[in-house]
């Protein structure tokens, strides 16, 4: 938790960011410092770690605070008259506790559903990415050096200098990984457990800036963490982990928009540069996702519903502009070397029209039940948004991402895909946008509802209006939360636990199998392994280095493609031995799971037996280690060796 708001939060404040603007956008200019120090520190040779990525933080802090105060200065003395607080929020004490009390329960119920869901900190998520996320923050722990062209081994590339992968996220994790006795599983989890905090703080900020009444703000706040399209649905499926933390960036962000109306300094420039920084080193498509509610909100102000001093905030618009290009371009330029194959990414529809509409207007995208009890009030409070001319921005969003989720989840059409292109023409990710606007929604249907009861009891409830209304938005809240039971924990605790389970992919008896090989390899020393089973986490989990890296497997005409083809046959193939000796393998592990049922085997480890050339020296129920005869040279002076009896736990 400090290493996700600490940095960002002494950056924001030196900045200008204060009050609840600066407690949500912590993570996001934490995600904004470490993308831009991964080049610069990378560059200069500087290594990765703890320390270093400290001391960027600070320095980025003073020069912030030193051209902050100077521009205070010199507005002050140049313009005098452009007072601070006209059009302000709420700031009364009971406001921010109410506010506060609503954060709490979002993240309550964040909290417990996800560890539910996950059953344990150290259970390992069996889903297809997640192996890569995990190899790639103990890499960047282990070279420090976090620059994306330096991990290309990590995806079976080792010589591809260009190679890119988004690994802001990633960067952050290594920084802390190994602390304090944090191993893998605990690092990962709990960093997917900062991120669904985020959600109801950046929700609260994010309201509570665009003037949403506290009331609001705080059933918005509360219900970020009930809707299953997010953050849930993305955290079992892939899991999507750097995306997840994107989009669960996008409130702050927004809140900090709300700087670029009412300028305050450096602020709104300075964290809205640093903030697309870091969306992009999250995920590049979400900078895409913040562009559009920058349009909308330009349009809002055109259309005269939020209103703006174009001759004060000028100065700041075109700094934004500026800085978001500046901080922004280097680190989307790398992107474009795998464009083609995210924009060429291809997933089947999985609705009608008229189903997708229906998942749309309920905010239930990709659920087989509709989430009733908070997509009708939501459905609800969108027409009251309107109607009260509340954050229309919002609304505008909803019915361009909605729209979209609805059409690319029931239509294959050549613009559809060119769309959401950026989104691997999956309509999972752009389902994970829709639940934002309802979390609004249903704030300003709790608002208005909780104040229509309050009129309607007053002459039969002897209190006074405001505590009338509160009590009636708590037995609002505590009907839709009775019937949803409990903000649909037990639904979305499932989901969330389809993929963590004990296998397939890996399994407990698997894991001693990697606990084992980190016992008797060497550093330098690889181990052939399936692509298709749980071994490609034996890396991230042990420290032991696979031959197979991911479930896609290794280039054929590579070393390490042939010998999944054709280790074996080491008896007939001379090049088989030649391999294992050029790529230090002397073990051989061959799994019982597999990352998906058509997950492609690698043949030449997966028809392994017991025989002259594979001595079984570990074997339990989930995994078997072989090792080959002849192979022990490769060793350094003073490896362990295999025993001459299998071992099992």
């Amino acid at each position: 938790m400090l290493a996700f708001w600490v940095p960002g939060v002494v950056f924001g404040a030196a900045v200008g960011l204060r009050g609840w603007t600066l407690a949500a956008a912590g993570p996001l200019l934490t995600f904004g410092i470490v993308a831009l120090g991964i080049p610069v520190l990378g560059d200069f040779g500087i290594r990765w770690n703890l320390l270093d990525v400290a001391l960027w933080t600070v320095l980025l802090s003073v020069v912030g605070f030193a051209v902050g105060f100077g521009v205070r200065r010199f507005t002050a003395r140049r313009h005098g008259d452009w007072t601070e607080g006209e059009d302000s929020p709420d700031r009364s004490v009971r406001g921010q506790v109410l506010i506060g009390l609503g954060v709490l329960v979002g993240m309550a119920v964040g909290t417990v559903t996800f560890l539910r869901g996950s059953h344990s900190l150290d259970r390992v998520q069996q889903g297809w990415d997640a192996p890569f996320h995990g190899n790639l923050v103990r890499w960047i722990a282990e070279h420090g050096d976090a620059r994306p062209s330096t991990v290309g081994t990590i995806a079976n590339l080792p010589d591809q200098a260009d190679y890119f992968y988004p690994d802001t996220y990633h960067a952050l994790l290594a920084l802390v990984f190994d602390k304090a006795g944090l191993t893998m599983m605990p690092t990962l989890n709990l960093a997917v457990l900062a991120v669904i905090l985020s959600v109801p703080l950046g929700v609260a900020a994010m309201c509570h800036a665009w003037r949403m009444p506290a009331l609001g703000t705080a059933a918005a706040a509360a219900v970020t963490t009930w809707f299953t399209a997010f953050p849930y649905d993305s955290l079992w499926r892939g899991p999507l982990w750097p995306y997840v933390a994107g989009v669960a960036m996008i409130p702050a962000m927004l809140a900090i928009a709300r700087y670029l109306l009412r300028p305050r300094g450096i602020a709104g420039p300075v964290a809205i540069g640093v903030g697309v920084a870091g969306l992009t080193g999250l995920h590049t498509s979400i900078v895409f996702v913040i562009a559009v509610y920058f349009i909308l909100i330009l349009l809002a102000v055109l259309c005269r519903f939020e209103k703006l001093e174009w001759r004060r905030s000028a100065p700041s618009l075109i700094a934004t502009v500026v800085l978001a290009a500046v901080l922004g371009v280097p680190l989307v330029l790398p992107s474009l070397y795998n464009a083609g194959g995210v924009t060429s990414a291809y997933w089947s529809s999985e609705a009608t029209v008229s189903g997708g509409l229906g998942e749309t207007i309920t905010f239930s995208p990709m659920s087989n039940f509709p989430q009733w009890w908070i997509g009708v009030p939501a459905l609800i409070g969108i027409v009251l948004m309107v109607r009260h001319r509340r954050m229309l921005w919002m609304v505008a969003a909803y019915v361009v991402f909605g729209g979209l989720f609805a059409a690319t989840v029931s239509l294959e059409t050549p613009l559809i895909h060119t769309l959401t292109g950026i989104f691997y023409n999956d309509h999972w990710r752009i389902a994970a946008l829709v639940p934002l606007a309802g979390s609004v929604a249903f704030g300003e249907f709790v608002h208005t509802g909780a104040g229509w009861l309050a009129r309607k009891t007053e002459r039969r409830v002897k209190l006074q209006p405001a505590t009338l209304t509160l009590v009636s938005a708590v037995v609002i809240g505590l009907v839709i939360g009775g019937l949803s039971r409990g903000g649909y924990i037990g639904r979305n605790s499932s989901t969330l636990g389809i993929n963590y389970n004990d296998g397939p992919t890996v399994s407990k008896a698997e894991e001693a199998a990697y606990a084992w090989l980190a016992q008797h390899t060497q550093p330098g020393e690889r181990v052939m392994n399936d692509k298709a089973d749980g071994s490609v986490w034996m890396y991230a989990l042990a420290g032991v280095t696979p031959v197979e890296w991911t479930f896609y497997g290794a280039e054929p005409d590579t070393k390490a493609g042939y010998l999944s083809a054709w280790l074996d046959d080491i008896d007939k193939y001379p090049q088989v031995r030649e391999d294992l000796t050029d790529l230090h393998v002397r073990y051989a592990l061959k799994g019982v799971g597999k990352a998906t049922p058509d997950a492609k085997q690698s043949v030449g480890v997966a028809d392994l037996a017991a025989g002259p050339d594979f001595r079984v020296v570990f074997q339990n129920a989930g995994a078997t280690i072989y090792e080959i005869e002849g192979q022990q040279g490769v060793v350094a002076a003073g490896a362990a060796t295999g025993s001459d009896r299998p071992h099992g736990r």
